[in-house]
């Protein structure tokens, strides 16, 4: 199985869909469906029916599961999406953003 190019911690862009533009850390990737979850982005909204441990009930907000092509890693240069590519630097295989050349710490 090939490397993991976006891990848990990265800073991220979304390409795609309703929250396009929008950036924030990987809380949680899913390989398995090829999904990552987003702090901030694609919240999407439960509506609970109150119970004995949540008497109140309400509207629970929490973040989904988003496909992993929908989203590129943050350029820590200048915080523009970019690709990435992996690199043996003091020989250690590491990240690297295509764009800017720096590594990429997660």
């Amino acid at each position: 199985m090939a490397a993991a190019k976006i891990k848990k911690g990265d800073t991220v862009v979304v390409l795609s869909g309703k929250d396009k533009g929008r950036t924030g850390k990987v809380t949680q990737v899913l390989p398995k469906d090829g999904k990552v979850v987003v702090d901030g982005v694609n919240v999407a909204a439960r509506h609970r029916k109150p119970t004995q441990t949540n008497p109140q009930g309400g509207i629970d907000r929490a973040p989904a599961p988003m496909a992993v092509a929908k989203v590129a890693v943050a350029d820590p240069k200048d915080g523009k999406p970019t690709r990435v590519r992996f690199e043996e630097r003091d020989g250690k295989k590491v990240r690297v953003a295509v764009k800017s050349g720096e590594t990429i710490d997660g």
